[in-house]
């Protein structure tokens, strides 16, 4: 049976070439079983039309705020109450800046401000539109108010231009859906911890050794895990990041407290240490701040702290089904990925360059090299929510 079957699906239409893709949303959800209803925006009327949108569906089109039959009905309330999700494709820069500022001047953009229901939108505009700071600023602010964006995809889009702005695929949007409404009996049953964030290893009580980790990936982990489904606890170094929903969050300073936490909350059935824990602790740790002593140098006496990744691994009675490492590196990626996978037990590696160039701590962005005993796979860059999703959907597939 469709995981889809019988949902209502809201489908808001914006105005941009990627519109005709709305065409096979509508076709797919309705092979799966879904009653799909459909808000057209008058810019979107200029790419698909109310007729063949209307016969594929089923249902009629809505298009005006002010129709005297759909107002009869309150339609920008009727059609968000009655729905189990509302999808936004193409979510244009303007339907996107409506949404994150609170406007509501056409039926789409009132029926979402309206809306208590979950909504995911998928953006589709200009490489230029989207790396706008505007843009970027709007994105964050949907994120806030746990709107799901998923993509741009990269490409080349129809202005001849290349890079990030082009709607995700139909296809990727459905099989989205599918984990979104299947994940709850598939993993509802399953434990995690993640880790995440840097460690602080204090010198003296005003100073520390830590990295440039923002903990940005092992949230985006730990939210899509709760989404799952998934009871999940989140053991988390020194961030700025807002609590994910449905996550227990506990939070540690240094490598020693984080695996002493990892320790009580185990056994698990899946492990994911995505921290960038530091490898050094100072042993001549100072309880007063330490002076300059007029030579120029002070020594910091240093030693190797616990790998918590191999501690979890080789503690064979209480080790989870699936252990997930992760390998920040800034040269030869894959060779010291693998180096690790073999030496350290995991299941499954997530590599990723973090030098300079690529820009990946405290990005919202990241490039993930997959490594297994069978298989070796080079994702493509997406945001960390996306690498957070399709790593969730790898784990529904091995242990569901």
């Amino acid at each position: 049976m469709s995981e889809l079957k019988n949902k209502n699906v809201l489908l808001i239409i914006g105005g941009g070439i990627a519109a005709f893709k709305a065409i096979d949303i509508v076709r797919l959800l309705k092979e799966e079983r879904a009653n799909v209803n459909v808000i057209l925006t008058h810019a979107g009327e200029n790419f698909v039309t109310s007729i063949s949108l209307s016969q594929l569906s089923g249902n009629r089109v809505r298009t005006d705020l002010f129709d005297m039959t759909g107002e009869l009905e309150m339609s920008h309330i009727e059609l968000s109450r009655k729905s189990d999700i509302i999808i936004v494709a193409p979510a244009t820069a303007d339907l996107i800046a409506k949404m994150a500022n609170g406007q509501a001047n056409d039926l789409a953009s009132t029926t979402l401000l309206a809306a208590n229901k979950p909504i995911i939108i998928l953006p589709s505009m200009n490489v230029k539109m989207w790396e706008h700071p505007a843009t970027k600023i709007n994105i964050n602010k949907l994120r806030d108010y746990e709107v799901e964006v998923l993509g741009p995809d990269e490409g080349e889009m129809a202005c001849g231009e290349y890079g990030f702005g082009r709607m995700l695929e139909p296809i990727d949007l459905l099989n989205y859906l599918k984990v979104f409404y299947s994940s709850e009996k598939a993993l509802s049953k399953f434990s995690a911890i993640v880790t995440a964030g840097p460690t602080h290893e204090p010198i003296d009580p005003v100073r520390y050794i830590a990295n440039r980790s923002s903990g940005k990936q092992g949230y985006a982990i730990a939210e899509a895990l709760a989404k799952a489904g998934v009871k999940t606890t989140l053991i988390s170094g020194p961030t700025i990041l807002k609590k994910p929903k449905d996550v227990n969050v506990l939070y540690v300073e240094t490598a020693h407290e984080m695996l002493n936490m990892v320790k009580k909350y185990m056994p698990t059935d899946i492990a994911i240490f995505a921290a960038a824990v530091a490898d050094w602790k100072v042993t001549n740790y100072s309880p007063d701040k330490m002076k300059k002593n007029g030579t120029g140098k002070n020594l910091l006496e240093l030693e190797e702290n616990p790998n918590i990744l191999e501690t979890i691994t080789k503690n064979i009675e209480q080790r989870p089904k699936i252990v997930i490492g992760f390998a920040a590196e800034t040269k030869d990626l894959i060779k010291e990925a693998k180096i690790k996978f073999n030496s350290k037990g995991a299941d499954w590696i997530l590599a990723n360059d973090v030098s300079a160039k690529n820009n990946v701590f405290g990005s919202d962005r990241n490039s993930i090299c997959f490594i297994s005993k069978d298989d070796l796979e080079e994702w493509n860059e997406m945001s960390k929510v996306e690498v957070a999703q399709k790593l969730v959907k790898r784990i529904i597939k091995e242990i569901s």
